[in-house]
């Protein structure tokens, strides 16, 4: 099996692109592409057996039927630099491999998250880790920033206040707030990436990690694109039901009304609104 060298990604490697106010992400390496996906799925052909269309088919064929061994040969690995609180959700997806900046061993920068003034909003009424699309006044949104710029000097010049007395930096580094940038290379298969991007480009996933999801995508349509659009057509633009919303499908199409409730009839109608617009008409 030959190297897989993809052009498009080799245009991007070491190219930062800047996410939110001080982040950013970078390709550092990949491994593989749609070639890659290909051939391993077809053992014993070799390069060139095959035409570009027969190979997008079988790249669709293989995600449609969720065979995603072939998708696991392609690496991607990201140098990623990120708020803490983006960092504990990020680190949920634990099939990757992560290194990330020691504050026992270095001295934290003093780079802070802040928000826009527009992204201060009120919390969601109806969902507990959401936010309210409802204006917040400017006076309370100047108020929030101040109080988290405030915040932000004060602990770290209290860090540096603790290291110039010679306390330990893995001690001094405790009173560092969530909004701290940190950094890491994290290295990811195509599969799992997927899943990654599924759930973290989904509109309830928090804003700022989604604006990282949103970038890594990108990358990845340049690394494998045929992949990356299957990965489009039978996940990020599909929708899944479970047995009782088949069951209420089926009672919606005989002309009856189905039985769900409260949360499970809002998930429901949602779902059919992404596939046929408002069905109610409200």
């Amino acid at each position: 099996m030959s190297h897989v060298v993809v052009p498009e990604a080799e245009a991007l490697l070491d190219k930062e692109i800047k996410v939110l106010d001080h982040g950013f992400i970078r390709l550092v390496d990949y491994m593989g592409g749609d070639s890659r996906i290909v051939q391993s799925a077809r053992v014993s052909y070799g390069k060139g057996t095959k035409s570009v269309r027969e190979d997008e088919a079988l790249i669709d064929y293989l995600m449609r039927h969720q065979h995603t061994s072939p998708f696991e040969q392609v690496v991607l690995t990201f140098h990623c630099k990120m708020p803490i609180f983006i960092a504990r959700q990020w680190i949920r997806h634990r099939a990757a491999r992560v290194n990330e900046i020691s504050g026992r061993y270095s001295v934290m920068e003093d780079e802070f998250y802040l928000p826009e003034e527009t992204a201060i909003q009120y919390q969601n009424k109806d969902n507990r880790q959401g936010r309210d699309p409802q204006e917040v006044p400017v006076h309370l949104r100047q108020k929030v920033l101040d109080i988290l710029t405030k915040g932000q000097q004060v602990a770290y010049d209290d860090y540096q206040k603790m290291l110039a007395d010679d306390i330990a930096r893995e001690l001094a580094r405790i009173n560092l707030p969530l909004s701290l940038y940190t950094q890491w290379y994290w290295q990811i298969d195509l599969h799992n990436l997927f899943h990654f991007l599924e759930l973290r480009m989904d509109e309830h996933a928090q804003w700022e990690i989604r604006q990282y999801a949103n970038v890594i995508a990108d990358i990845t349509r340049a690394v494998a694109p045929l992949a990356f659009r299957a990965f489009e057509t039978h996940v990020v633009n599909a929708v899944r039901f479970s047995g009782s919303e088949i069951q209420a499908l089926a009672a919606n199409l005989r002309g009856q009304e189905h039985d769900l409730k409260g949360s499970r009839k809002i998930e429901y109608e949602a779902k059919l609104r992404k596939i046929i617009g408002n069905p109610g008409g409200e």
